[in-house]
């Protein structure tokens, strides 16, 4: 009786979804096909002219701006380092 069971709650299992699916699909509208006209007509007319603008000033952002002078230190190098202090370098105060 136990194997009459699983087999029911397989069935379920497998069933509801399917059912699910199937009643999913039999409701959905089919897509109509698109309508397309027996003749297209174009206008015969002269296109109308475009409005002349004069040249747009330049904004701050396309300013244009030199590079920083290239230097051999690592740019993370600064004087102020407190590891400076400790290397007993001439000059220094402590």
């Amino acid at each position: 009786m136990a194997f009459s069971h699983r087999i029911a709650a397989l069935a379920a299992v497998v069933a509801i979804p399917l059912g699910i699916a199937a009643t999913s699909f039999a409701l959905t509208d089919q897509p109509k096909s698109p309508e397309v006209p027996p003749r297209v007509e174009l206008d015969s007319g002269s296109p109308t002219p475009t409005p002349t603008r004069p040249a747009p000033t330049p904004t701050p952002s396309d300013e244009v701006v030199s590079r920083p002078p290239v230097t051999d230190s690592p740019a993370s190098d600064d004087d102020d380092d407190a590891s400076d202090d400790d290397r007993g370098e001439p000059g220094d105060d402590g």
